[in-house]
């Protein structure tokens, strides 16, 4: 749950109650009693989830499965009765729910249905957007959904350099959408969304890192964050994504011109313990970086989430990665420690 603001912060505290207190010691126990001991012990369900709306894009960013139309595992719609039974079985204890993984949330139909069904059961729920798909009337039902973040994806201040990530992406678009849901937040006299401009910082844009702020403070929008960019052959990084800033950058150039990662990825993972991630049809896989789903840990289709959380595929992961997690493949892109917000 990165990159809180001091309101952003009180939001989320005020979703807090005992319950999830407790479950939140219970899963924080049990990591640091784990690194202690050096194998897993696992108490309590999870304090974040990502739940996949869809695997569907209208942009072709070159990084990204989705706009590279390259995924193995099938594109669809996360079903909203389905969605519900699983947030039925787990709300209680959890306390921060975001809405993606892969694919742009608003082209489901029933996203902001689920979002008001999450928000409902007093839960914090965050999105992340391309805003193409911010109307007017998305914008209004965006704020009376009850979202609690609005994470707007631009990364670029003119046209020609956001085209050239968010490929096919207009970046008139974005900033109409933002416009709307400034509008509606207002007119509404509502204090949520809270709303981030994520910066991805890539070679051709890191020149606009102080454009991208001022663009923010004049449209209304709460806060800009930074984020690195994931680049799959960054050995070579031959799309030339990796920017020169070294701040801004998960790489390390070596001295013969080729990159490595600055994570150095010792044998523990804080998110294998307190979140995971549920693709559109209900695969359980451990984090974002498992974008193929190649890594299933369960299938919600076939029995509750409780008993995934703790069954066999899980420990075997966990243990796997306390023992060697440089050999597990969805690890060794990871940005763990080396992610930017300002």
């Amino acid at each position: 749950m990165p990159g809180l603001n001091i309101t952003d912060s009180i939001n989320l505290i005020s979703k807090l109650t005992v319950r999830r207190v407790w479950n939140g010691i219970k899963v924080l126990s049990s990591f640091y009693i784990s690194r202690l001991l050096n194998k897993p012990v696992q108490w309590g369900l999870p304090v974040s989830i990502s739940f996949e709306p869809t695997t569907s894009c209208n942009l072709r960013c070159p990084e990204c499965p989705s706009g590279l139309r390259a995924f193995s595992r099938p594109t669809g719609m996360l079903e909203k009765d389905f969605f519900s039974r699983t947030i039925d079985d787990i709300h209680k204890e959890l306390l921060y729910l975001i809405f993606y993984f892969q694919g742009e949330p608003y082209l489901n139909p029933a996203f902001l249905d689920m979002v008001k069904y999450a928000s409902s059961k007093k839960i914090y729920t965050a999105t992340s957007t391309n805003a193409h798909y911010l109307t007017e009337e998305a914008a209004r039902k965006t704020v009376e959904s009850g979202l609690d973040r609005l994470i707007i994806s631009i990364d670029g201040t003119t046209q020609d350099v956001y085209q050239q990530y968010r490929v096919g992406g207009k970046l008139d678009k974005v900033l109409e959408g933002t416009r709307n849901i400034v509008h509606w937040k207002k007119k509404l006299k509502s204090k949520t969304p809270f709303i981030f401009f994520q910066f991805l910082v890539v070679k051709p844009n890191e020149h606009q890192v102080e454009d991208i702020k001022r663009l923010a403070k004049e449209m209304g929008v709460d806060e800009v964050r930074f984020k690195t960019a994931q680049v799959y052959e960054y050995e070579t990084d031959p799309n030339q994504l990796i920017p020169t800033t070294d701040k801004y950058s998960r790489y390390k150039k070596e001295k013969d011109g080729t990159y490595r990662s600055k994570n150095k990825l010792a044998n523990h993972c804080w998110k294998l313990w307190h979140a995971n991630v549920i693709t559109w049809d209900g695969l359980v896989v451990p984090c974002c970086f498992d974008k193929d789903a190649m890594h299933q840990l369960g299938n919600l289709k076939n029995e509750s989430f409780r008993n995934i959380w703790n069954n066999d595929n899980y420990k075997q992961f966990r243990s796997e990665l306390m023992k060697s997690r440089k050999k597990i493949d969805i690890c060794a892109n990871c940005s763990e420690g080396v992610s930017v917000w300002q």
